[in-house]
């Protein structure tokens, strides 16, 4: 059984960790990305030689989780095909105009074109675009600095552009907004894009 005084200690820590993860993941993940801290600082405590350095060592524990989230969601779809299907039947049932379907379209696509570039600017594009964190705080939970960053989203965001463009004839207004959108005979589209099926 755990002592009560352990039991306290470890409340104390979580409670210092919490607000740290959910300032980089969603609140729905919060728990479970605290939960994988723990195990990682049980599984890891043997290996901790130096007591005065326990504080910055948890929170790299903690950051190397939290960056193994971020690389596990660019590898899945945030949306399940069952999900997608029903947001797509609900599209189809509303007595919206079309206006800017298209791109609504193309843009529940981006997820499987962001999971298929190439690490570091996977997870530069998930942390950025996918998830709404900043580049400074996406910056400092890679352990980069910001202009490394910047830079990284810069390359990823022309990498993506040219895979879109790669599989897809996209047509835009003079605004530059997606107003249509068809798969080029032959373009290659990312694995569980489309749900698999051959256009886009």
């Amino acid at each position: 059984m755990i002592e009560p005084a352990l039991r306290g200690a470890w409340r104390e820590l979580a409670a210092r960790l919490r607000p740290f993860v959910a300032r980089r993941v969603a609140d729905a993940d919060v728990d479970d990305v605290l939960q994988d801290i723990f195990v990682r600082i049980q599984r890891g405590l043997d290996q901790l030689r130096d007591d005065q350095r326990f504080g910055p060592w948890v929170y790299q524990v903690a950051r190397s989780a939290i960056i193994d989230h971020h690389r596990a969601l660019a590898r899945r779809p945030p949306i399940a095909a069952d999900a997608a299907e029903e947001v797509e039947s609900a599209d189809a049932a509303s007595t919206l105009d079309d206006d800017g379907d298209a791109a609504r379209e193309l843009a529940a696509q981006l997820a499987h074109f962001v999971a298929a570039l190439p690490s570091p600017y996977r997870e530069a594009l998930t942390l950025t675009e996918l998830e709404g964190i900043t580049q400074k705080d996406a910056a400092e939970l890679l352990g980069i600095s910001l202009s490394g960053m910047k830079s990284r989203v810069q390359r990823g965001r022309a990498r993506l552009r040219a895979m879109l463009a790669a599989c897809c004839e996209i047509t835009c207004d003079t605004r530059g907004r997606v107003i249509d959108y068809a798969r080029r005979p032959g373009g290659e589209a990312p694995a569980g894009c489309c749900g698999g099926e051959g256009a886009c």
